[in-house]
């Protein structure tokens, strides 16, 4: 389970153990070479080797520092559009794009940053999209048209709740060709209130496709909390109307996320339908970047969050499993700082789009 390739070198087995070199990309056209999507490996749902640990604290890691830079370009007017930050929500991107294999389809929403990165999108070519260059899409919106079919990246759907729709039909042509693989895509607590959402999980059930669909339930739907909208301790319970598997997953638990997400692949691939898995977890920041949560979340709340972050929680694991020291970490987030830096100078070199090529996928051809 060793991505390779791209702006960075794979995770070592200890990161203590030595910074490896990072590939400096030059300016160019193409866009950057992304790693190989990991391998499924033989220790998956009995327990995680300590190299698997150490990649998803990585992929981890990564997410925040790449979304923090993103974050500091958006104040100089470098990210072009909105920016949707993941902050406290790593865990539910990171550990459930590490649980499905090579060939399996994903779609990322507004906060999925770390599922492109963990399914092989290069922090390079991430950073292009956002500040609307040339690679990949020739400067289209940020996250909301950025997809790569041959990577098995279904991009975002701005209307919310579409996705389900189109990835309950991914899994149903899986499943007509006789393919062993699985759809997986994100919802937040808001959209399970659109009548897209239900008509595409309704879908879904009834043709028994192999999809597998998060919500990532962050208790605030823009500024209207879970409470105003669903009249549920858990929005899992809805799966029961449509005679599927529901789970709720501590989504701040890297590990249970991966976990979950991987009986629900291996349910899936065996032919037994959907699953909806919810993952609770907190929106640390506002909806967007410009929008400040301080004026309607109640400020007790991000404490208790704050104390519940998954990066800091998952290296508390980790240090005391004698996975990793604290000279380690250091060292990991050096690395990490190298390889967004090096991510950063190429997609600065990258050139602005080519207005010729406008309606380039907008309209078919012949």
């Amino acid at each position: 389970m060793n991505p390779r390739g791209g702006e960075r070198a794979a995770a070592p087995a200890n990161p203590a153990a030595g910074k490896p070199a990072v590939k400096k990309d030059g300016p160019a056209r193409r866009e950057p070479a992304a790693p190989k999507p990991p391998a499924p490996a033989a220790q998956h749902v009995a327990g995680l080797s300590t190299q698997q640990r150490l990649e998803l604290l990585y992929w981890l890691k990564l997410n925040r520092a790449l979304e923090t830079r993103m974050a500091a370009l958006f104040k100089q007017g470098k990210i072009l559009g909105g920016l949707y930050r993941s902050l406290g929500q790593e865990a539910i991107s990171v550990g459930s794009a590490y649980a499905l294999g090579p060939g399996d389809w994903y779609a990322p929403v507004i906060r999925n940053m770390g599922t492109c990165l963990v399914r092989g999108v290069t922090p390079g070519t991430l950073l292009s999209q956002y500040m609307a260059r040339e690679i990949p899409v020739h400067g289209r919106d940020n996250a909301l048209h950025f997809g790569k079919i041959e990577g098995g990246m279904v991009s975002t759907i701005s209307p919310l709740g579409g996705l389900v729709s189109v990835m309950a039909g991914v899994a149903l042509g899986f499943r007509m060709r006789g393919e062993k693989r699985v759809a997986l895509t994100y919802s937040g607590d808001g959209q399970t209130s659109t009548g897209a959402w239900h008509e595409g999980l309704a879908m879904a059930a009834s043709l028994k496709v192999p999809l597998i669909l998060f919500v990532e339930n962050n208790r605030w739907a823009y500024s209207t909390p879970v409470s105003r909208q669903v009249r549920l301790e858990n929005i899992a319970d809805k799966a029961r109307a449509y005679g599927i598997i529901g789970v709720v997953v501590d989504g701040n638990d890297v590990e249970a996320v991966y976990s979950t997400t991987r009986k629900a692949v291996e349910h899936a691939r065996a032919g037994n339908g959907p699953t909806l898995i919810e993952a609770k977890s907190f929106r640390r920041l506002g909806h967007s970047e410009h929008d400040d949560p301080r004026k309607y979340v109640p400020a007790e709340e991000f404490a208790v969050w704050e104390a519940k972050d998954p990066i800091a929680r998952y290296e508390r694991v980790l240090t005391e499993a004698r996975v990793i020291d604290a000279a380690g970490l250091k060292e990991l987030e050096g690395r990490i700082e190298s390889e967004i830096d090096a991510a950063q100078q190429w997609a600065d070199a990258v050139p602005q789009p080519d207005p010729s090529r406008l309606t380039d996928g907008v309209y078919a051809e012949g």
